[in-house]
């Protein structure tokens, strides 16, 4: 996000797998979901630490604090969310006239996806998260907003928690209509695992569903990439 707003030049420091773009590779990590590096976050002298409320630990934010640095706190829940973090962001970065257009753009842009995709037919779907334990997404899960826009159904959506794991009964009953698997963009999807539930329809037509997990799980401006992505494939479904 900080890069798309114009403030890519203030970083100093970023966080584990923060990989796009290029420029931000080469910043020294201080930080990931776990812990945050005290020393090298103080060694870089910065005047402000953008952090994650509910993932980076609190007692290292704390410590921060203790030391004097502004810490402000970047945790969008929803698709609608990530233009109010454009916003704020260029607030305390002082880069408000990119971000409010940034944002503007994304609303717009997220606008036209609903509209385009959002009361088409549905097809029944199941996202795979991982297949050793099976799980999928639900509820307020990231890809659960974008497969309602693209009038994917998952027959999982109100399962009990945002990735909850189920058993291959429960997907044999659902007969979904499409399997989607998120992957990097330099891994080969393998959908051989399906193979032996051919009484799925996905398995018996081989409609199978690969989006960008980079679009797909971070909360940025390229959101919109995963959900065009995902809607068209869909969409070329049924």
């Amino acid at each position: 996000m900080l890069y798309a707003i114009g403030a890519g030049e203030q970083l100093v420091g970023v966080s584990d797998y923060s990989d796009y773009p290029i420029a931000a590779s080469t910043l020294p990590s201080v930080a990931n979901y776990a812990s945050i590096n005290l020393e090298a976050v103080l060694a870089l002298r910065p005047d402000l630490v953008i952090a994650w409320k509910t993932g980076n630990p609190q007692a290292d934010i704390a410590r921060l604090q203790q030391f004097g640095i502004k810490v402000v706190f970047s945790d969008p829940l929803t698709l609608d969310d990530i233009a109010t973090e454009l916003r704020f962001l260029g607030e305390v970065t002082d880069n408000t006239q990119q971000a409010n257009a940034v944002a503007s753009q994304f609303s717009q842009q997220l606008a036209e996806l609903r509209a385009k995709f959002q009361h088409k037919k549905p097809v029944t779907v199941f996202f795979a998260m991982s297949t050793a334990p099976l799980s999928t997404v639900a509820n307020n899960a990231w890809p659960q907003q974008m497969l309602h826009i693209c009038a994917a159904q998952n027959s999982f959506a109100s399962a009990k928690g945002d990735y909850p794991q189920v058993g291959i009964e429960q997907i044999i009953a659902a007969q979904p209509q499409v399997i989607i698997q998120a992957q990097r963009d330099n891994v080969v999807a393998d959908f051989s695992y399906w193979q032996r539930f051919n009484t799925l329809p996905a398995v018996k037509k081989s409609q199978y569903l690969t989006v960008n997990a980079d679009y797909l799980y971070r909360t940025t401006p390229r959101t919109l990439l995963g959900i065009k992505q995902l809607c068209e494939g869909v969409d070329s479904y049924r």
